[in-house]
């Protein structure tokens, strides 16, 4: 449990305050991405979506939530990002993970379809189960904007667990692509160290894909 044990009473400080999150967007480098997704002929939020999950899945301080008053840790993290739908609304996507990265893409592109296509909100997670919900991740996309801050709606902030992580427009520059990179989650499993390293990550995962 990456040495939970260890944290246990930064938890239980953080669990205290009426906002425990803590929100850092920053400017991320990763490598050129985008010209490798072009010439593969892969869409680049996909692949770009499939290198952030399975950092999430390595940076172990992201796997951590609560649930009827313990710690659990999550073994099938799911992402849930937001489309536009056919309205200009925003709806939401859910699909089931897999480490193969064209199984991933097609699964997350049959996803996004059903989404765009519903005028209706959906995948909202309403339905779910409350221990089914704390797979998800949240995710968004907002390509249009090199944002410098974002608030995530947040239904209640004390049970505000699951991560949340956003990016803006991406930028070519000299081989890389720059980019506006946010993460939220709870301080009690992750600091901005492990935000750092969920950046770095990122950019290992982008690299050794590119093949």
């Amino acid at each position: 449990m990456y040495e939970f044990k260890k944290r246990s009473d930064r938890f239980d400080f953080f669990e205290s305050f009426e906002n425990p999150l803590i929100n850092i967007t920053y400017n991320l480098e990763v490598p050129d991405f985008l010209t490798f997704c072009k010439s593969k002929q892969l869409p680049p939020f996909h692949f770009f979506l499939f290198c952030l999950m399975r950092s999430l899945e390595s940076v172990e301080a992201f796997r951590y939530r609560t649930f009827e008053g313990n710690i659990i840790r999550i073994d099938d993290v799911t992402a849930s990002y937001t489309v536009m739908n056919e309205d200009q609304s925003l709806n939401y996507t859910r699909f089931e993970n897999s480490s193969d990265l064209h199984t991933f893409i097609k699964r997350s592109l049959e996803s996004k379809v059903i989404a765009e296509s519903s005028r209706a909100l959906i995948n909202t997670g309403i339905e779910l189960h409350p221990r089914e919900m704390k797979n998800y991740v949240f995710i968004t996309s907002i390509p249009w904007l090199d944002f410098t801050s974002i608030q995530h709606p947040v239904y209640s902030f004390k049970s505000a667990d699951i991560p949340a992580v956003a990016w803006g427009k991406f930028k070519k520059s000299d081989g890389k692509i720059n980019f506006s990179f946010s993460v939220q989650a709870h301080h009690g499993f992750v600091d901005g160290y492990h935000i750092h390293m969920l950046g770095k990550t990122l950019a290992e995962k982008i690299q050794e894909n590119l093949i």
